[in-house]
């Protein structure tokens, strides 16, 4: 891969435009060019001035752009479609998952003790150990002895005794702490469950080590103050790298733009100074998450749009009202079918999220709240309708839902008539599947992951993948989306499909609308931005069981080939 080599020498031409010559820098020629733009909606060739598009069309329309010092490729029949635009995900978490403990590849629990083992003997007697990617429904067997489907800590424990460990579950929604771990946290039996979370204890009243939702927080405080030994080189030489291996993650898998679903301020002076830098090659829409009282004093200095040549927008705030189905946190109407002493958890008050849209109205800033149960949807449904009745435009605010997971079928036809953006992420349908039943019955489980009867309400359905809870590619959760495809062969609710032009539309367009961008990306039109993804198969046309062997060939962010598959 060139990957490294390329970024450098590219970023420097971001906003070059040349003032005279009016030969394109770079062609793309003998392709099958899916525009998703109704005007044109496929070309065999297209012309990149400076860093937009400058013309489509055919390959002798396009000859006329081709200059002594125009790159042409010649894409040899293969696909090129607007870059894709990763709907929901955590930039940072998504370099962080490379430099922890993957445990998205652990069979049992077995597995996890032996990695964690493994670490510990490697490691200095009390560094912290942590990983993420853990899920217990997708392990072949849970232990003996487990409590709510999890197992007691007391074999990592003994694996680690003298490092604390924290691995947070693949949801990022809960998290399973070692007995080092509560003590340095200073967790016991007696510990109060704090507001929004909860700490499991076993029968007899004993901690398990594993914490929900906000519980969660406690052991991660205790990591957080063992962090304060670093120096600020070592702080900023880490995060740098946590930057490079999330770019090098979009770049790879054909991501130009990237919704990225809760920074802190602190996070977004970060992002600023990459920016001025060069050294944001990938197109971020920001988040902000933190307290109310945080957005009150800093968000109007914060809003930002098009920073550093369309490098960063800031202008959408991210509060959570709940948690995730899988770690049963999600907040629903009824039981859990798979725990009928539960319904969830309510992670922030309804009054709180209202706050939060309230700030955001007087100072310009989307809203994008995570709702996974059928009762967190209807209660943000019900606090964005209220919102909206106080606005002239209302569907100009274009505020949004994350996950818009599980919904009561009474519910489903407001997102279309609110004008509320269902962002979605396709491959949660098929990674989720097959325990969904389980969590939610039958019954229910018919209404989750409802892309396509959304779709048909008018709403404005989005795509991602909520990396790194998921893998990032966006061909794995289009080829979800598409067929709903689940391990076994089985279609999880084929009805709920998106059709090839749907899923694409979900990926470029909406993503684009979803972040007030469509006058720039999300379709390749002359004048928008030069934002591209080549692929090696044509997943518009092939057969659906070969969308997943499909490769990136090329990305290309503003004209600049920043990836190319060798």
């Amino acid at each position: 891969m060139r990957i490294v080599t390329i970024l450098v020498a590219a970023v420097l031409l971001v906003g070059c435009r040349p003032s005279e010559d009016p030969h394109a820098r770079l062609v793309l020629a003998n392709g099958r060019i899916v525009t998703v733009d109704s005007l044109m909606p496929q070309a065999e060739a297209l012309a990149v001035i400076g860093d937009t598009i400058a013309a489509i069309g055919s390959a002798g329309e396009i000859a006329e752009y081709v200059g002594d010092n125009t790159r042409v490729i010649d894409l040899g029949g293969a696909l090129a479609i607007p870059g894709f635009i990763e709907g929901h995900g955590h930039f940072m978490g998504v370099g962080q998952a490379k430099m922890i403990l993957d445990l998205t590849v652990a069979q049992t629990w077995d597995d996890i003790v032996a990695m964690v083992g493994e670490a510990a003997a490697g490691t200095e007697p009390g560094e912290w150990i942590t990983g993420r990617g853990w899920h217990q429904e997708k392990w072949t067997a849970v232990p003996d002895g487990s409590v709510d489907g999890v197992p007691t800590h007391h074999t990592l424990s003994a694996a680690s005794p003298d490092n604390p460990v924290f691995l947070r579950h693949a949801s990022g929604h809960a998290a399973f702490a070692n007995a080092e771990a509560m003590r340095k946290a200073g967790v016991s039996p007696e510990t109060p469950n704090p507001s929004g979370g909860e700490i499991i204890r076993d029968a007899r009243g004993q901690l398990t080590g594993l914490f929900r939702e906000s519980a969660a927080d406690l052991i991660g405080a205790a990591l957080e103050k063992a962090r304060e030994a670093m120096t600020p080189e070592e702080l900023d030489a880490e995060r740098r790298e946590q930057a490079r291996l999330a770019i090098q993650e979009c770049l790879e898998n054909g991501i130009t733009s990237f919704h990225d679903a809760g920074a802190s301020f602190e996070t977004i002076d970060f992002f600023k100074s990459l920016a001025d830098e060069g050294a944001l090659p990938v197109r971020l829409y920001v988040m902000v998450l933190t307290s109310n009282a945080d957005l009150a004093q800093n968000m109007a200095a914060y809003r930002m749009v098009g920073y550093g040549a369309n490098r960063l927008t800031v202008r959408s705030i991210k509060r959570s009202i709940d948690g995730a189905l899988g770690s049963h946190g999600a907040w629903l109407l009824e039981p859990y079918a798979d725990m009928p002493s539960s319904s969830g958890l309510n992670t922030v008050p309804p009054d709180e999220v209202a706050r939060a849209a309230e700030l955001s109205l007087e100072h310009g800033y989307q809203v994008s709240i995570h709702a996974i149960g059928d009762r967190a949807n209807r209660e943000v449904l019900d606090i964005f309708e209220r919102a909206y009745a106080t606005v002239d435009e209302p569907r100009n605010l274009r505020w949004r839902i994350e996950h818009s997971q599980h919904l009561n079928v009474d519910d489903i036809p407001r997102f279309g008539e609110l004008g509320v953006i269902a962002s979605m992420q396709g491959v949660h349908a098929t990674s989720d599947g097959p325990w969904v039943p389980v969590r939610l019955g039958e019954a229910r489980a018919r209404e989750a992951y409802v892309f396509q009867d959304l779709w048909q309400t008018g709403a404005v359905v989005t795509n991602g993948t909520d990396a790194p809870v998921e893998d990032i590619s966006p061909i794995a959760s289009f080829y979800s989306t598409v067929s709903r495809r689940l391990v076994d062969g089985s279609v999880f609710f084929e009805g709920q499909r998106l059709t090839r032009e749907q899923a694409l539309v979900s990926y470029t367009l909406n993503n684009a609308y979803a972040a007030f961008e469509e006058d720039l990306k999300g379709s390749l039109t002359p004048g928008k931005l030069a934002d591209i993804t080549v692929l090696s198969k044509d997943i518009m046309t092939i057969p659906e069981d070969e969308i997943p062997s499909t490769e990136v060939v090329y990305t290309i962010v503003g004209g600049d080939v920043l990836y190319e598959r060798e």
